[in-house]
């Protein structure tokens, strides 16, 4: 009798525990599918971007200003992804990195994402709308071009990437236009650096999971293809990419500038980009575009940090 007792209590006390995990597990994965759906770390990086041209534009930091930016930002890009994943859910299910995306793996439904990306872009546009009017426009401007112009056209023509570009160059610019509540020749400057760098940056990203790509039907290589063609116009946009970066240093962007020591390590660190541009053209192989991807990162981060300390150190 005794040892049915202890017999019982083990059984009770092992559901409670199995109970326990479930319930914890259950929780694990909806933080997990938030984070998914909105694309959590590319949002932060965004908002590092965002956050970079603040500091390059304002005279003196007004931290609920950059809070308020920071959160927008976020909700803006969280907003742009989670449509994203409602329109291409069903391509989504037939590449290998992208299968066990919320929606295509079942664990959520479109009515939820919808939910997520409404009350992000109401959030988002409200929250930069309090900054002021441009900063709100510019973001609803990126919402709409990411959206519905150019998730559609990657199915359709390499083009996609420039016009995917346009919103992806929006946040550095968008932090400066958020700080003087004016768009002229700094914010343009700031956005020609970051449009000319996801050339190369996406086109080395297209490169290596071109397979994958294949198989949702995305054009994403300019040639359409792993070529030369594609390498050549990869190493070109890079060279870009790294000109316009040194601009500021001439003087003739306003209140953007750029000392000659910035100047120098952002030219190292172009060039240090290049060196994995050229070895793409010269091993075309999928390494060596994860390698070129890698090192874009690398570049843009540094740079706006280089772009910042300058302007505080001078």
């Amino acid at each position: 009798m005794h040892s049915q007792r202890v017999e019982i209590k083990r059984e009770q006390t092992k559901g409670i525990v199995l109970s326990t995990a479930t319930t914890a597990m259950a929780k694990t994965s909806i933080v997990s599918d938030f984070k998914e759906i909105t694309k959590m770390r590319l949002a932060l990086s965004v908002v590092f971007s965002s956050v970079a041209g603040y500091l390059l534009g304002v005279e003196t930091v007004d931290f609920k200003i950059l809070a308020l930016l920071a959160l927008g930002g976020y909700f803006m890009v969280g907003a742009s992804n989670a449509f994203n994943q409602i329109i291409e859910r069903d391509l989504d299910a037939l590449m290998n990195r992208t299968k066990n995306r919320p929606i295509p793996a079942g664990r959520m439904s479109v009515n939820t994402a919808f939910a997520i990306a409404s009350i992000f872009t109401i959030l988002g546009i409200a929250i930069l709308y309090v900054i002021n009017a441009q900063t709100a426009l510019f973001g609803a401007i990126s919402i709409f071009l990411y959206t519905c112009v150019y998730t559609p056209l990657k199915t359709k023509t390499p083009l996609a990437v420039f016009v995917g570009a346009f919103p992806g160059a929006i946040p550095f610019m968008l932090g400066w236009v958020a700080a003087t509540d004016d768009f002229g020749i700094e914010p343009g400057t700031l956005f020609a650096v970051q449009f000319f760098w996801q050339f190369p940056h996406f086109w080395a990203i297209g490169w290596f999971l071109y397979d994958d790509y294949k198989k949702g039907g995305f054009f994403m290589l300019p040639t359409g293809k792993q070529d030369k063609g594609t390498a050549v116009q990869t190493i070109m946009y890079t060279v870009w990419t790294v000109l316009i970066s040194l601009v500021p240093v001439l003087g003739i962007t306003g209140a953007l500038k750029l000392s000659i020591p910035a100047a120098i390590i952002v030219l190292l660190l172009g060039l240090f980009m290049l060196y994995y541009a050229l070895e793409l053209f010269k091993k075309m192989t999928e390494k060596a575009a994860k390698q070129l991807m890698l090192a874009s990162v690398s570049y843009i981060t540094l740079l706006q940090i280089v772009y910042v300390a300058d302007k505080f150190i001078r």
